[in-house]
């Protein structure tokens, strides 16, 4: 959980800001992962802090959504045409991807459990 809250942090995703009266403000809860080798032992724990969106409506908390997803027939096509040019594939993860999005919207969050900041307790997540 301190790696999540890290990575956050040092890409100045949130700042701290007053509860808005006039704006929901949503809750976030832990998401935990537990990666495994091949042989199934433990690799590693995750944590991924993630906002309850669940709880907005549509048509009030916002008006669109999108998924950054690449269609199937997108990626065959894109494997064809380098396999017909003999172009090396290769793939990467961006680790903290969803963290570089910038949105036009004012969104405030509670502060995650375990990691509220002292002194300004009452305060969200904008």
């Amino acid at each position: 959980m301190e790696e999540e809250i890290k990575m956050i942090e040092k890409n100045y995703t949130w700042e701290l800001a007053d509860r808005p009266k006039d704006k929901d403000v949503i809750g976030v809860k832990w998401i935990y992962k537990t990666k495994l080798n091949a042989d199934g032992s433990i690799q590693k724990h995750k944590a991924r802090l993630v906002a309850k969106g669940y709880s907005q409506l549509p048509g009030i908390d916002y008006t669109e959504t999108f998924a950054p997803v690449a269609r199937l027939d997108t990626i065959r096509a894109l494997i064809a045409i380098a396999a017909n040019k003999k172009w090396k594939i290769y793939q990467m993860d961006v680790k903290s991807a969803f963290l570089n999005g910038y949105i036009d919207e004012e969104i405030y969050v509670e502060q995650p459990q375990g990691f509220i900041a002292k002194g300004s307790e009452e305060k969200v997540l904008s």
